[in-house]
């Protein structure tokens, strides 16, 4: 293979699991554990299964409405949050680094300084930034990690960013390093402030959750600096999304469910206006839209104007306790969303065999692919979206088939399993 191809090429995919891990790693979040990053706590368990010796750091401390779960609050007493900070854990980590190396405390605020877009306020939080950096770089030296993983491209990025500066600069015969993983779309909107193509060339590699996400960055970034750009999926554990059981004895009517933030981007008023056409065609079905958000009251409020409110449930937030019993009732998974990543609950539903309906947008077409492992439509189309809805309430033998085709396809391509082996080739790159 030439160099040109090489750079070209998605690199990661032949990676193989290595026998022995010995991998320490810091996994660093905005917050962590969160309702909504889930594959994130699944990855880390992944991971340690395999021997990489991972400590998960949160930037804000993850508040109770995020610990739905076991896990979640399992994952919460094991995360060093830096935030909210003690003043005398906050200025001994700064001493102790101003008496380690004046000079790598100053070089590496004046760079912090250097990336601000300009003006007082952007300043202000690079400042934020580095003194964060600093309280993560003393706990990371503590545990000998010498190598940060940030999912996001956040506020945790640029953290991790300023911690690996930090290290090498204090330790220049044993450099650290950094990576992360880019989920997307969210920071696509506004690539300048997020700084996307200075992090992709700071970093030492870069995850792509897609296809897509990797092209992304390609047209962001230098020709030369694509080559750190590895598509490893999102993965979902497959053995915990089993196929539902349903009881021929039971009727009811067929249930549509939605898992995800009450947010605008994710195109609930579009279904909701489905379900009000599907009433018209005498389509009786029931909606449950799980999840919290800031859309929430608006959505309910929708729904009673639109006149399916009584067909329509809201039970808020559920955690992985409960979220199977959600997908064990439903009849068709739903998510007419306008921006996504490439969304675990469309993973998880279709490893429990449930049809499943979604917009052709970003990465979405790489998981459901169209009347094969589900169904995709315009976004933004009410009338599209009750079509295919109705397609698949009037044909059982087409739900059968895209249900089997989806499982299938999240073992051979989602498994967090095989993802978590590719991803601890790349970390254990770095640790050697």
């Amino acid at each position: 293979m030439d160099a040109a191809h090489g750079l070209l090429e998605p690199p990661v995919s032949d990676y193989a699991p290595q026998p022995a891990r010995r991998s320490k790693i810091a996994y660093l979040c905005a917050q962590y554990p969160a309702v909504s990053h889930t594959f994130v706590l699944r990855e880390v368990t992944a991971l340690r299964k395999l021997g990489a010796q991972i400590t998960t750091f949160s930037i804000r401390a993850a508040t109770s409405d995020h610990l739905l779960a076991r896990a979640d609050r399992i994952a919460f007493e094991t995360t060093y949050a830096i935030l909210p900070a003690r003043w005398i854990t906050l200025i001994a980590s700064h001493l102790q680094l101003v008496l380690k190396s004046p000079a790598a405390y100053l070089a590496t605020l004046a760079w912090a300084l250097r990336r601000a877009h300009g003006g007082l306020r952007s300043r202000l939080w690079q400042c934020f930034y580095f003194a964060e950096a600093v309280l993560l770089w003393r706990q990371c030296r503590r545990r000998g990690i010498r190598h940060v993983h940030a999912h996001m491209a956040n506020v945790a990025t640029d953290v991790a960013g300023l911690v690996a500066r930090i290290g090498s600069a204090v330790e220049p015969e044993q450099p650290w390093s950094w990576s992360f993983t880019f989920h997307g779309p969210a920071e696509l909107f506004d690539a300048r402030h997020y700084r996307l193509a200075e992090k992709v060339q700071d970093a030492r590699f870069v995850v792509c959750i897609s296809d897509f996400t990797r092209s992304q960055l390609m047209a962001l970034s230098d020709f030369a600096q694509w080559h750190k750009l590895h598509v490893v999926h999102v993965g979902v554990p497959v053995e915990q999304f089993t196929a539902r059981a349903d009881d021929p004895t039971v009727e009811r009517d067929p249930e549509i469910l939605f898992v995800g933030r009450h947010v605008p981007e994710k195109g609930h008023a579009v279904l909701l206006e489905a379900m009000a056409l599907l009433e018209k065609r005498g389509c009786h079905v029931n909606l449950t839209l799980a999840g919290d958000g800031p859309s929430r009251r608006p959505l309910e409020q929708l729904a009673e104007d639109l006149g399916v409110a009584a067909r329509t449930s809201f039970p808020g937030s559920v955690g992985q306790d409960e979220i199977h019993a959600l997908y064990a009732n439903a009849s068709i998974f739903c998510l007419p969303s306008f921006a996504e990543g490439l969304p675990t609950v469309l993973m998880e539903a279709m490893a429990m065999e449930l049809p499943v309906v979604s917009t052709r947008i970003t990465g979405v077409p790489e998981l459901v692919e169209d009347a094969h492992t589900g169904l995709l439509v315009t976004p933004g189309r009410p009338d599209l979206l009750a079509d295919a809805l109705e397609r698949l309430l009037t044909d059982p033998q087409l739900c059968r088939e895209l249900a089997a085709n989806a499982r299938q396809k999240v073992i051979r391509e989602f498994n967090v399993t095989a993802s978590a082996a590719q991803l601890c080739a790349l970390l254990d790159a770095c640790a050697r």
